[in-house]
């Protein structure tokens, strides 16, 4: 690569040869080099089991490499053709209330038909063996956005065996899942059903009777639809050998835990769709937590950014556009947390059907003078200006927030404390809180290895596994400090809890004791003062008893009043922090930035929340500073480094006043 990746998907095949032309003109002057091709091309690619027709495929890919592009090949698995499901009634999946769906939508395939997967694995393979050799071929993406659940009889089968490998024997799995309440004892492996609405369910899919079991298959679908990533790339393997593979993820996305997915792929892409929010600093921040957790994946490495839209989404009830300079803003955003390719959905306006209105590089008249496409232009000359400056860079920090799949599963279907408490939520406050003091952060994996950082949060760690207790307490006797919080330690890997005080393998370490833990109602707030201040709690209310931990913070309401709520205990060199309860922002920042203070890990630019700055560096030691200005208004900033301005030309001096525009970015090369 020259330069960051710049494209995005591109179906040609939706519209006449004589529109390609003015297609690949405007392609020219917005400076795209990269297309993915392919994604919905199964029904014209294989009109019918029997027969392929890879007329339509072949042009499309000779004129993007004759036009000098990279190419994304797509297995255009994510969504299958009529003639399938037609012939093959149970590939279509079977919803939570046992209905079987037929033909429609674009997520309908069952992840354990045996048709499905041989018919999708077979397309793959013949795609590789077709255009693996193409030298313009840069990366395979297989299938579109994974996602969804099956509760089918071959999916109960598929459990069923995915429990034997895991359990190997039902005396190990009546444990896990505490089968003795509710005389809930599995003799044979064949009387275990997939849990849904008729089974153990009580209030939809994540309210569940028996947490152990749900869990399961939670993991096991996870794993199933994982089956069938791994199934097409060995296809493709088989004519491939070297090109990478990978998938587009949705970031924050509760289903499917990608940890699990991660060894599979060869580098980690996601589509940057975010939730609307009127604050656009929370939604700069949100962006940032799914841009850490997806480079996280693997190890830190440069990610794809696989869809991002240029001006409008279509999938939401109010789909506002792009304000102006926010699509360079979020793009240079999403390079500075480590992206080397930033890639539209979608390169021209569908015609018709339900994407018809999400918004495109070239509108529905393929104009190039509008404002939408002068932007995107202008950011493709901005790419083109920085060349391959920060491509493979990493982004070095000393603060890593853990995410962990199960606990996000186990915590939200658990019945009790308080099923307001989103796992979510509760991580992006936190999440926030480290990115608005402005210090470099990973967010990893429960199993990351610790050893490089100076502090950890882990908030709601609901499920403790393996080591990781005995390598957080490392962690502290070394010097670090860890952060966790309420409703964290309580249950193992099972699902089960821990039959010792709260927080289980944490107390000892944290130097206290849960005795109650109360729940209120959304609008019952119980005041906590900490640092000076009064910040508001909510949710989860916890009574604890220190035993080793200094009090920092007391409730100031209800029985409890005056009793701890926030606490340190010193452990060798380190500390740990609790926090008993779930404070609103400000409660949350001001915890976090003690810690941090600590380590003398505030950023420069703390002061002014809404201005990023992130960094990145090269194997050979040159840093790169973003800054990025996320406030909507015009803000003055002093500069936090001597470096040269790639985008804005010119050098600047530490200290000096940098006058930023509203979506303002600044990529400074340190001197």
């Amino acid at each position: 690569m020259t330069q960051i990746g710049y494209g995005g998907d591109y179906n040609p095949e939706q519209w006449p040869r004589e529109v390609w032309d003015a297609d690949y003109e405007a392609f020219a002057l917005a400076g795209v080099d990269t297309l993915t091709v392919g994604v919905f091309a199964w029904a014209h690619v294989q009109p019918a089991e029997d027969r392929y027709d890879f007329a339509v495929l072949d042009a499309i890919v000779d004129r993007a490499a004759a036009e000098g592009k990279r190419i994304v090949l797509a297995t255009p698995t994510g969504a299958m053709p009529p003639w399938l499901a037609h012939a093959y009634p149970d590939a279509c999946r079977v919803d939570f209330e046992g209905r079987r769906h037929v033909y429609g939508q674009r997520h309908n395939a069952c992840p354990s038909s045996s048709d499905f997967r041989r018919l999708s694995v077979a397309l793959a393979g013949r795609l590789a063996q077709r255009y693996g050799d193409n030298p313009a071929i840069v990366a395979w993406h297989v299938g579109n956005e994974y996602g969804g659940s099956c509760w089918c009889p071959a999916c109960g089968e598929g459990f069923r065996d995915w429990l034997r490998k895991s359990y190997g024997d039902l005396d190990r799995l009546n444990h896990a899942w505490n089968t003795t309440f509710w005389s809930h004892t599995f003799t044979e492996w064949e009387q275990i059903p997939p849990p849904n609405a008729l089974s153990e369910h009580w209030r939809g899919p994540d309210h569940t009777a028996f947490q152990g079991i749900t869990l399961d298959y939670k993991r096991f679908m996870s794993d199933a639809l994982l089956g069938g990533f791994v199934a097409e790339k060995a296809a493709i393997r088989e004519h491939v050998p070297t090109t990478p593979v990978t998938t587009n993820f949705m970031g924050l996305y509760q289903p499917i835990d990608y940890h699990r997915w991660a060894p599979h792929l060869d580098f980690a892409s996601w589509d940057n769709y975010p939730p609307e929010d009127t604050s656009p600093v929370r939604t700069a921040a949100r962006m940032a937590l799914a841009h850490g957790l997806v480079r996280g994946l693997k190890g830190g490495q440069p990610f794809w950014v696989m869809e991002q839209t240029p001006s409008t989404t279509a999938s939401r009830d109010v789909n506002a556009v792009k304000r102006p300079g926010v699509l360079g803003l979020w793009s240079w955003q999403s390079v500075a947390h480590g992206a080397d390719a930033v890639l539209y959905f979608q390169m021209r306006h569908s015609r018709g059907a339900c994407e018809k209105y999400h918004g495109a590089v070239l509108d529905h008249a393929g104009r190039t003078d509008t404002r939408v496409f002068r932007e995107v232009a202008a950011l493709g000359a901005e790419f083109a200006r920085v060349g391959d400056a920060v491509l493979g860079a990493r982004t070095p920090a000393r603060v890593a927030l853990l995410v962990d799949w199960d606990s996000w599963w186990a915590v939200e279907m658990s019945d009790g404390p308080n099923r307001d408490v989103r796992y979510l939520q509760v991580v992006a406050a936190y999440h926030r809180a480290l990115w608005q003091a402005g210090t470099p952060l990973d967010v990893v994996p429960v199993t990351a290895d610790l050893s490089g950082y100076d502090v950890v949060v882990a908030p709601l760690l609901h499920m403790v596994k393996g080591d990781l207790a005995e390598r957080v307490a490392a962690l502290v006797e070394r010097g670090g400090s860890f952060l966790t919080t309420a409703l964290s330690g309580r249950v193992d890997e099972d699902d089960n809890a821990f039959l010792a005080d709260v927080p289980g393998p944490f107390a000892g370490l944290l130097g206290l004791r849960v005795e109650e833990t109360d729940a209120q109602r959304p609008d019952v707030v119980n005041p906590v003062a900490f640092g000076g201040d009064v910040h508001d709690a909510r949710h989860v209310f916890e009574v604890i008893v220190p035993e080793s931990a200094e009090v920092l913070g007391t409730y100031g309401a209800d029985f409890y009043a005056g009793t701890p709520a926030i606490t340190r205990a010193a452990r060798g060199s380190g500390s740990a922090w609790y926090v008993g309860t779930l404070l609103d922002d400000a409660g949350v920042a001001a915890v976090v930035r003690s810690v941090l203070d600590e380590h003398g890990l505030v950023g420069p630019l703390a002061d002014v929340p809404a201005v990023e700055v992130a960094e990145r560096v090269t194997a050979s030691g040159e840093r790169y500073l973003f800054l990025l200005n996320h406030s909507g208004s015009r803000l003055t900033v002093p500069c936090p480094a001597d470096g040269v301005d790639l985008l804005g030309g010119g050098a600047l001096a530490a200290g000096d006043d940098l006058e930023l525009a509203p979506a303002a970015v600044v990529l400074l090369r340190c001197q």
